[in-house]
């Protein structure tokens, strides 16, 4: 009986219930809530990362255009390998990448 009146005391105390009442508009009714904060957080570091990402490709792609801009061997090269191109006396034969190489 004595642990049900403490209970309810407690309950019927005005700053456990502005507490509960502050607590559940920040949950849910604010604009900034918590669980929006925590989405929000997560997509933030989604896009650092596809930032660093796209920064590392672009650097590289850089690189490779100045390879190509510099060097003939590396333009051959290049249309070889991207684009399937042959020199007239030349028979070209395409090996599927076999993903369960022994």
């Amino acid at each position: 009986m004595k642990v049900a009146k403490k209970i309810l005391s407690i309950v019927k105390n005005k700053y456990f219930i502005a507490s509960v009442i502050f607590l559940a508009w920040m949950f849910w009714f604010d604009p900034k809530d918590i669980p929006s904060d925590i989405a929000r957080r997560n997509k933030y570091s989604d896009l650092q990362n596809s930032e660093k990402h796209l920064t590392e490709l672009i650097a590289k792609t850089k690189s490779e255009l100045n390879e190509l801009k510099t060097n003939a061997q590396t333009i051959e090269k290049y249309a070889r390998e991207k684009y399937l191109m042959k020199k007239d006396n030349e028979d070209l034969f395409i090996l599927p990448a076999d993903s369960t190489a022994k």
